[in-house]
């Protein structure tokens, strides 16, 4: 289960940011999830609950974006929507496409609590 290590690498980004900012707590994410990177949602859901016990995005709400993976044949040029890796091009069937979008994994956004300095 890598989705471990994918809440753990997101929490250490956010909280590095964070505190760069001068933050007290995360109290919103935005992150995008591509449909072809591999996340499993159920096991990125279970990490994420229990990866951010204890964290400064403990408390934060947490919005995700899951981008819809789209191809481009090399054969015959044809854009399509991609399900899953190494589909057959709809309108050739070739299998050789190049991967336009659906790999993404990265924090769009961070809304934080700054620190009180009275």
């Amino acid at each position: 289960m890598h989705e471990i290590t994918v809440v753990a690498n997101i929490i250490d980004i956010a909280e590095q940011e964070a505190r760069k900012a001068g933050a007290y707590s995360v109290i919103a994410i935005d992150i995008e999830i591509g449909k072809l990177s591999c996340i499993e949602k159920a096991a990125f859901d279970f990490a994420w609950k229990h990866g951010v016990r204890n964290t400064m995005l403990e408390k934060a709400e947490r919005t995700t974006h899951y981008i819809p993976g789209k191809a481009t044949c090399k054969t015959c040029g044809e854009v399509f929507e991609l399900s899953e890796l190494f589909e057959p091009c709809p309108h050739c069937g070739g299998y050789l496409s190049e991967v336009l979008e659906g790999n993404e994994l990265k924090v769009r956004s961070l809304r934080i609590e700054e620190t009180n300095n009275i």
